[in-house]
């Protein structure tokens, strides 16, 4: 059941087609290979290849870039439709919503046009790599060095966590460019890779509890050369500034993931309530199931006009740094309670797979790890107040 069901008021007569289609794309291309993604670790290429041809893959980038011309708002009805169709191992939240975005925001002419049609099209698969071993959040500690060799950046270090490491053809890495500097002495390079680049490993793609069919990968880069042009807007420095510029958007879009969750596991239990009989009577029938759901709808509800409040005011240029982190801890920690509380009312075979709601209750967790753990979004509102 698609979640525009809803009626945001951001969604127009545009945005409702795009929906349309993006949910028969995921209904009906993506969602019945799932099972294949989750054994292999990882989704077949050729449906990035087929978003792109749907005009679905850079929605929310300029035309001239090769994109469709839309805002945010696109790139919000994509990931809610993918998550309403259980398509979860396709990882447009990264490529498009985080590393075409970086790039859109601060890649000079000659970057963009370079990266950015691969990107919409759906031929290349973007990835950020800034999470390591050791540092967590933290992204101050981060030890992968870039040292300047004539037209070349060195690059020796290592990378965890990365979604879209296993399929990834450019990916941005944060790096040291000059370690005596801090948060100054931080930069962003963009390396076009493949299987053979020379200083370029993947590591292992990573088991994981959720998101089985998403590869999740280490990176190793070991005298990776990577040329000086592509430093990320042309000029040392300017890493941290960038990642905390744009970590607003990746917070959004988390919360976005997060509320599509929490009214798809609203949806599965109303209807598996309503069919299931327990003395003698529709589950549904007894009080405090339906307590629970009106419940659980609530909260999802008041969720919803939340987001929806923050997606427009990102449209429009408005969201805070402070409003996102509020978006991201609220909604996906409210989403770990809907889904455990729809997930109890399956009784046991909400803990069997072949039911969906155990996928929703693994898929979900993370969400209140990515894009900064909750409790440092508590930290950064904090300090806002």
């Amino acid at each position: 059941m698609s979640t525009t069901q809803f009626s945001p008021s951001w969604i127009d007569e545009d945005l409702a087609d795009v929906a349309r289609l993006a949910q028969d794309y995921f209904t009906k291309e993506v969602a019945p290979r799932e099972e294949k993604f989750q054994a292999q670790g990882h989704p077949d290429r050729d449906l990035y290849e087929r978003a792109g041809e749907l005009g679905l893959s850079g929605m929310s980038i300029p035309e001239e870039y090769g994109g469709g011309g839309g805002t945010f708002a696109n790139l919000a009805l994509l990931l809610q439709e993918q998550t309403a169709a259980g398509a979860g191992s396709m990882g447009f939240a990264v490529s498009e919503g985080i590393v075409a975005h970086y790039l859109l925001a601060y890649a000079t002419e000659e970057q963009k046009l370079r990266w950015l049609p691969k990107l919409c099209s759906g031929e290349w698969i973007g990835s950020i790599a800034m999470t390591e071993p050791g540092t967590g959040s933290d992204l101050q500690a981060i030890t992968t060095r870039a040292r300047r060799d004539g037209n070349d950046y060195v690059v020796n270090g290592s990378k965890i966590f990365i979604s879209n490491g296993q399929l990834c053809d450019l990916v941005v890495i944060a790096v040291k460019t000059d370690s005596a500097q801090g948060a100054k002495g931080m930069s962003l390079l963009v390396a076009e890779v493949n299987d053979n680049t020379p200083g370029f490993t993947r590591g292992r793609n990573l088991a994981k509890i959720g998101l089985k069919g998403q590869d999740t990968s280490e990176l190793f880069f070991e005298d990776l050369r990577i040329p000086a042009s592509h430093i990320l807007g042309g000029v040392e420095g300017q890493g941290f500034y960038q990642l905390m510029n744009q970590l607003p958007q990746e917070r959004l879009v988390t919360a976005i993931m997060a509320q599509s969750i929490s009214e798809l596991a609203v949806t599965y239990a109303l209807a598996y309530t309503k069919e299931r009989e327990a003395f003698g009577k529709p589950l549904f029938e007894l009080q405090n199931t339906r307590f629970e759901l009106a419940e659980c709808a609530t909260i999802t509800r008041v969720n919803r006009v939340f987001l929806d409040d923050c997606i427009v005011k990102h449209v429009n240029g408005e969201l805070d740094a402070a409003t996102a982190s509020m978006a991201k801890y609220w909604i996906t920690d409210r989403t770990g309670e809907v889904v455990d509380r729809c997930q109890q009312l399956f009784g046991g075979y909400g803990y069997c797979l072949e039911y969906p709601i155990a996928g929703l209750y693994a898929d979900n967790r993370v969400l209140r790890v990515l894009a900064g753990a909750n409790e440092v979004m508590k930290e950064l509102i904090a300090r806002s107040l």
